[in-house]
Order: C-alpha cells, then sequence, then structure tokens
C-alpha cells in the first residue's frame, strides 16, 4: 500500500553508549539521522535531480542486460533448456527481496541502500558486513559485466570492420588472453559520464536503456522463426540441482533495483517514487529475461552454448543466415551492457559516499565536487579499481562472487523489515511488504537456498573476503565510526 507523500519516520532509538565490546557492535545509527544527514558530503551536497522515470531507468539499466546478453552461455549448460526456469527461480527470489527493499527504500530513502537498512536495525557490525558484501556485488559486478562487453564489441568489429580485437586483448589471463582492454575502456568510459553529474548521468542511461529494450525485442522477433520444439527435449538435463545452480549464478543480474535504492539522496520525492521504481523495474526485467531466454534455447541446441559470451548475437546469425542481423543485435548488446557498468559504477560509489560519511571508510569517498554535485575522487577510485578487475579476471569466477555477496546483503535486507516493523510499528510506511513477516522470511529463506546452490570455490572466495573485511572493520573502521567519536 502507497502512502503519498509520507514523512520520514521519527522516534528511533539506539544503545547506549556505554557498554562492552557487544555493545560497540550492536550500536544502530538512528533514522532521523540517517535521513537528515541525506545528500550531505565532504565540501559540497548531492543533489535531488531524478523522479521515478530516472529511478526506474537507473533499476532497469543496471539489469536488463547482464543475464541475458553477458551470462547465458554460462548458465544455460548448467540447466540445459531449463534456464528459463533458472530466471524464474532468480526472479522470485528477488522479488520477495524487493518487495523488502520498497519497503525500506521509502522509509529510509539514503543513499546506503542495505548497508544504511541494517545500520539503522541491526547495528554497526552487521552494517559493515552488509557493506562490505555490497562492495563486492558492486565492484565486481562492474567488472563481470566489463568482460562481456568485449565479446559483443568484437561481433560489432567484425560485422562492421571485418576485424576483431586480438584475443591477446580482449581475453583475461587464464582465458587466452593477456589484458582485456575492451573491459578496461567500458569502465573508464561510464566514469567520463559519472564525473559530470547524477542528472546527466541518468540522461546518458535513460537512452541507452531504450536502445538495449528494442535490441531484445528485436532478438525475439528475429530468433523466434528458428525455434525448434526439439531443443526443448530433455528439459532438465541436470535436474533441479541444475536449475539452482544456474540460477544462483543469473541472482546478479537482478541487483538492480539495489542500485535504484542507492539513489534515494538524489530523487526528488523518494518516498513515493522508489518503493514504485523497484517493483516496476523487476516486472519488466523479468518478463523480458524469460522471453529471450525461452526463444534463446528454443532456436539453439543448449549444449551449443558452452563458452559463449556473446550467444544471442550468435542465434541471430545462424537463424537468418545474414550476418548484419547479429551486428544490429551485437551494437544493441554493447549499449546495453555499457548502461548496466554505469548504472551499477553508479550504485558502487554511492554505497562507499555512505559509509565514509559514517566514518567507517576514509574521507576521501565522501567528498562532493560543488560544480558537478558528484563525488568526483570516489569515483576515480572505484572505476580504476573494477577496469583493472575486469582487465584480469575471468567472466564465471566474478559472476559467482557477485551473486553470493548479492544474496547474502537481500537476507539482510530481509530481516531488517522483520525488526524495523518490531521496533518501530508506528513508522511511516510509503510502502508496506504484503503479509510481513511471512514474505520477508520467505525471501531470507529463498536466499540462502540460493546461495547454498553455488560452488565450494565461490565459498572459499567469499568467506576470505568476510576475513578481509572484518580485519578492516576492526582495525579501521569501528575506532573511526562517527557514532563512536560521538561516545568520546
Amino acid at each position: 500500500m502507497l502512502e503519498h507523500g509520507a514523512a520520514p519516520p521519527a522516534g528511533d532509538s539506539e544503545p547506549p553508549s556505554s557498554g562492552g565490546m557487544a555493545t560497540r557492535l550492536m550500536r544502530r545509527k538512528p533514522v532521523e539521522r540517517l535521513v537528515a544527514e541525506g545528500g550531505k558530503g565532504q565540501g559540497g551536497t548531492l543533489r535531488r535531480s531524478m523522479g521515478m522515470w530516472q529511478l526506474t531507468m537507473i533499476s532497469i539499466g543496471a539489469t536488463l542486460g547482464t543475464g541475458i546478453f553477458v551470462v547465458l552461455g554460462e548458465a544455460v549448460p548448467d540447466a540445459g533448456p531449463a534456464v528459463i526456469l533458472a530466471f524464474v527461480l532468480a526472479g522470485v527470489t528477488a522479488l520477495f527481496s524487493a518487495l523488502s527493499y520498497a519497503e525500506l527504500a521509502g522509509s529510509i530513502p539514503v543513499s546506503g541502500s542495505s548497508y544504511s537498512y541494517a545500520y539503522a536495525t541491526l547495528g554497526e557490525l552487521v552494517a559493515w558486513v552488509c557493506g562490505w558484501c555490497l562492495i563486492l556485488e558492486y565492484g565486481v559486478s562492474v567488472a563481470a559485466v566489463a568482460v562481456g562487453w568485449g565479446q559483443y564489441l568484437n561481433e560489432l568489429l567484425n560485422g562492421v570492420f571485418g576485424f576483431t580485437i586480438p584475443a591477446a586483448l580482449s581475453q583475461p589471463p587464464g582465458d587466452g588472453g593477456i589484458f582485456n582492454l575492451p573491459a578496461l575502456l567500458v569502465v573508464l568510459l561510464a566514469m567520463v559520464f559519472l564525473l559530470g553529474g547524477a542528472k546527466e548521468s541518468a540522461r546518458a542511461n535513460t537512452i541507452m536503456v531504450v536502445v538495449k529494450i528494442a535490441a531484445l525485442l528485436l532478438f525475439c522477433g528475429v530468433a523466434v522463426q528458428g525455434v525448434r520444439s526439439g531443443n526443448y527435449e530433455n528439459f532438465f538435463p541436470m535436474g533441479m540441482a541444475g536449475v539452482s545452480a544456474a540460477g544462483a549464478t543469473l541472482f546478479f543480474s537482478y541487483i538492480g533495483f539495489d542500485a535504484a535504492s542507492t539513489a534515494g539522496e538524489e530523487a526528488k520525492n523518494p518516498q513515493r517514487d522508489l518503493p514504485r521504481a523497484i517493483m516496476l523495474s523487476l516486472v519488466i526485467v523479468t518478463a523480458l529475461y524469460c522471453l529471450v531466454a525461452a526463444i534463446a534455447v528454443g532456436a539453439m541446441p543448449w549444449k551449443k552454448f558452452e563458452g559463449s559470451e556473446a550467444a544471442l548475437a550468435g542465434i541471430m546469425k545462424a537463424v537468418t543466415g545474414q550476418s548484419w542481423w547479429a551486428v544490429l543485435l551485437a551494437f544493441g548488446a554493447v549499449v546495453a551492457i555499457a548502461s548496466v557498468v554505469l548504472t551499477v559504477l553508479y550504485g558502487q560509489t554511492r554505497i562507499l559516499f555512505a559509509m565514509s560519511r559514517d566514518g567507517l571508510v576514509p574521507k576521501v569517498f565522501s567528498k562532493v565536487h560543488p560544480k558537478t554535485g558528484a563525488p568526483r575522487a570516489n569515483t576515480v577510485i572505484v572505476s580504476l579499481f573494477c577496469g583493472v578487475l575486469a582487465a584480469a579476471v575471468p567472466l564465471g569466477e566474478l559472476a559467482d562472487a557477485t551473486s553470493i555477496g548479492t544474496l547474502f546483503a537481500f537476507a539482510l535486507v530481509n530481516i531488517a523489515v522483520i525488526v524495523l516493523r518490531r521496533t518501530r510499528p508506528d513508522m511511516p510506511r510509503s510502502f508496506r511488504t504484503p503479509l510481513s513477516p511471512l514474505f520477508p522470511a520467505i525471501g531470507f529463506l529463498l536466499c540462502l537456498y540460493m546461495m547454498g546452490s553455488l560452488g565450494a570455490v565461490t565459498w572459499v572466495v567469499f568467506g576470505v573476503w568476510m576475513v578481509v573485511g572484518l580485519v578492516v572493520y576492526f582495525g579501521y573502521g569501528m575506532r573511526r565510526s562517527r557514532l563512536a567519536t560521538a561516545e568520546k
């Protein structure tokens, strides 16, 4: 239920400043303080320039394209034709979490997304863990998508000019290359847009979203002619375990609504527009994903998807026998994936902006340029890190690492809704998750189920990342936290 013009919540509380280590780790940041600090950075403020349309486009921009243009070739070998159900499973899991996100985004409209929600409900240590997961989620997602961008760029160059970038410069080490130059370039291109400010970035993203939706609809209209019923036979070659594994890999394709929630401090009316943008974008993206996946596996035998990171362009070429259709799709994919890089990179910078403002990471990440209203140093540092990561690490490892970070953060958001309903039942909410606490509990359990479907290597990477994060927190964040310094 939407309540127009809901006021910021009031009456929050936090644990007393005195006490032992447990009390310090559980200290919460009052909701009022989170909202009051909205937009404020070092030397300037973020600008409220985005309405519901721009927020929806950010959400779609961060989501639509990644799973279907890039990771389809990774997921189909795991599930076979049942990859369609893998998209449905990932979408349903995202839906329950999106409902929780919508409630919290309308109640606590700030840049920190699930990190800030956890800070207000579950305490500083849990908030840090959530923020650390978001750094993994966003940073690695940018790199994973950028890797796939190079594949479609080669398809486009080959179709238009008859040459491709050599594998040594278009593949990361371990995949036959030395350095993935296109992946680095697309991240740097996104950085240039972001340095211009949120309004300019949102305008560029909207144009790119329209192009990629048109490209996917074009694929469906052409590739449906090549659908053969025999390609759907043996629908579950790997069983439900394969569907779960593919769904877990594909789940990182659904982080777009999380990116929209990071725009809470740059939205004109976040209490009203953020919940709407989150739900609308998820419906549009899930429908397109399932439609394109169904046509793709119907038009090409599932075993041929192995190792293909530009599968849709290949299907277009095979169905029509003409390369120019594939060129059109490759152009759409190049634009689409660039849009994902732009919006997810935007989300990463805003997460770090919020954490820096709270003192948990260095102040440089919350410095805002007074002219553009953008956190410039933050944007440059994050872009360079993600660009180098994209150029040096294979796609498959990146996708799974992103999925586990996303799932963990989403699980915490579902818990946060339940906690906030108990601790602040009278707080104004512009959107309410239906059947709470049942739906948030289902969302939490689905996230755990999907995490359990990921491989042992991914869990090891996640465990190492968590250990490093705890070392950073206890060595830096806990002592420099603004809540900690306020207690002294």
